[in-house]
């Protein structure tokens, strides 16, 4: 693509979403309500179009804005360009999605129903800003930019999440509102501080300055924390579990598709992956990174199987996934002559996670609209991705490959074992997640059959396509280590072969021997002790006020009686001033006779 075609392309896939927002607001202020309003148009589902065809055709590029904030840079590389691209698809194949997901509610806005009407607006306008902000922060390599989409693109999501308006979307929507704000403090607080150390405004600026910086591995610290945020760090990521079920499933599917890996674009433009120069202090944060991937890579897995909905499974299983992740870029710092491979892997285990998770979430609604196919082939279809999450066919087995080989080659067979065992709970996860489903079949009745014409089985159809042949139509540069040969397969394969064997045995037993509790694992673990106790510290808190405000009565009692006591003095002293007013020629004479007859009886 030449270079002014690539100009006049990247703005454009930019500003288009905001072009069909502003034409959603028209819609909306041309129409009566209660008249039939087709928000959800093809044209409407177009917005990430362009930045698709940006992706596909154009391998690299970069635009200088000098007018733009502090001075914008907006560019495509080797990295950018996969992420671009896979991202985009899942929102254009999501929002074809969307619009048989919610036909139902527009059928309600037209027949008159006010919430419903309101609801389906909100979700039309803040789609395609949502978009604007991930497409943004892909491209943008100066700060200011980046920062703008990533804040966009958060605090519009927050309209997705809270959707449905019922009391569980009220509370996901809260957890994920808070911690958003706290991901968005770090993350400004990071950048501003990296920022103004090195005299730059752009993010490769800001990796170099980081290194030569005295409190460089603080800016990092803050960074990795901040964008951890959306990337679901264990300790931070209790928001997913309550914000990604509650959302409605095309917003699920990009949400834990592609939003989530805003927190790891964040970490490959900010922190200073690769560089041998780097310090000891940066080793150990990529150690403390490296523990806490692992941690949430097993520990996501284990909570996440005692789940019962199948989408709370699934947002369980991202933090495990996203877990793995932040352990391999931890390598960078780590181990950093290693990046320059790891980095590809990286990105191909990004892309293969955000279309096969996307195809997984659409696949949720269509266990409960199923198309007309016949059981069998509609049951193996939904299975397909989660076996390619498990890493045993298509793009999961071409991911997986390529971090094995990759970390083999550089001496780390222990982290690969501890992304094996986390392979072990990724097939616990699926499986829970298919059985989850499989007990809700029965909602599904015979009239609820969808065309397979229809848009939800066609995108997700489609998204399940693209997730499969990803290594195909993508992989290029990211397939540096080809496909495995057959003499390693066993060693891919085994935690398949022992998640399996182990869902397989918790089913018997469980079967044979139904287990009754009177407690479960809620969704959102720590969540919930976070609210109770913020809810103990609001009752000290109060009971604290209610004593100061009892003491500080008191103490304004106390006052006020003074006060009454000094006005009653000043009452006598004023009526002592009007007796000496009235009888002070009589004193004057008496006291002049006083002195007079001391003078006359004094001695001499």
């Amino acid at each position: 693509m030449s270079d002014a075609l690539f100009a006049l392309a990247l703005p454009t896939a930019l500003l288009w979403p905001l072009v069909l927002m502003l034409r959603v607001s028209l819609t909306v202020a041309r129409t009566e309500r209660g008249q039939p309003r087709a928000l959800l148009d093809g044209l409407w589902c177009t917005a990430p179009l362009p930045a698709l065809a940006l992706a596909l055709g154009s391998d690299e590029g970069a635009l200088a804005l000098d007018w733009w904030l502090l001075g914008g840079r907006w560019m495509l590389d080797g990295t950018r360009g996969p992420l671009l691209a896979f991202t985009a698809l899942l929102w254009l194949l999501a929002g074809g999605y969307a619009r048989g997901y919610l036909a139902g509610e527009q059928a309600r806005a037209v027949a008159g129903d006010g919430a419903a009407e309101v609801r389906l607006t909100r979700f039309a306008l803040l789609w395609p800003l949502t978009l604007s902000g991930n497409l943004l922060l892909l491209v943008a390599e100066d700060i200011a930019s980046f920062y703008l989409g990533f804040a966009v693109m958060t605090f519009a999501a927050y309209g997705l999440v809270v959707h449905a308006e019922t009391r569980d979307a009220r509370t996901g929507g809260r957890a994920y509102l808070v911690m958003a704000v706290l991901g968005e403090g770090l993350i400004l607080a990071g950048l501003l501080w990296g920022a103004g150390s090195a005299g730059t405004t752009m993010l490769d600026g800001l990796r170099e300055g980081m290194l030569e910086a005295p409190g460089g591995a603080w800016m990092g610290l803050l960074l990795w924390l901040g964008f951890g945020v959306k990337a679901g760090v264990v300790g931070l990521h209790f928001w997913l579990p309550l914000a990604h079920p509650v959302a409605p499933t095309p917003a699920s599917a990009v949400l834990s598709g592609v939003m989530i890996k805003a927190g790891l674009v964040g970490w490959l433009s900010t922190l200073p992956l690769g560089e041998p120069t780097a310090g000891e202090t940066f080793v150990w944060l990529g150690r403390a990174m490296l523990v806490a991937g692992l941690a949430a890579a097993i520990g996501a897995a284990l909570y996440g199987v005692c789940q019962r909905h199948p989408k709370v499974v699934l947002a369980y299983s991202s933090v495990s996934q996203m877990g793995m992740a932040t352990a391999l870029v931890a390598m960078g710092l780590v181990a950093p002559t290693l990046w320059p491979t790891l980095s590809a892997a990286v990105v191909l285990f990004a892309a293969h996670h955000g279309l096969t998770k996307g195809a997984l979430f659409l696949g949720v609604g269509i266990g409960k609209h199923p198309p007309r196919l016949p059981t069998w082939l509609l049951w193996t279809l939904l299975a397909l991705p989660a076996l390619s999450l498990t890493g045993a066919l298509a793009s999961g087995l071409a991911a997986k490959w390529a971090v094995k080989a990759v970390l083999y080659d550089g001496g780390y067979p222990t982290m690969v074992t501890g992304l094996s065992l986390a392979a072990v709970g990724t097939t616990a996860l699926m499986a829970r997640t298919l059985w989850c489903q499989w007990q809700g079949k029965g909602q599904a009745r015979e009239e609820g059959l969808e065309p397979l014409m229809s848009p939800m089985p066609l995108a997700w159809l489609a998204t399940l396509l693209a997730a499969l042949t990803l290594p195909w139509w993508l992989g290029g540069e990211l397939m540096v280590r080809g496909w495995p040969p057959l003499d390693e397969l066993s060693g891919l394969l085994w935690p398949l072969a022992l998640g399996l064997v182990g869902a397989v045995t918790a089913w018997s037993v469980a079967r044979r021997r139904p287990l009754r509790l009177t407690w479960r694992l809620p969704p959102g673990d720590l969540w919930w002790p976070l609210v109770r106790s913020g809810q103990r510290l609001r009752t000290r808190a109060q009971g604290s006020l209610d004593r100061l405000g009892s003491a500080q009565g008191a103490w304004v009692a106390w006052w006020v009686a003074r006060e009454r006591d000094a006005i009653r003095a000043l009452d006598g002293m004023t009526r002592g001033e009007g007796w000496l007013r009235r009888h002070a020629a009589v004193l004057m004479m008496g006291l002049a006779v006083g002195l007079a007859l001391l003078n006359v009886f004094a001695p001499a």
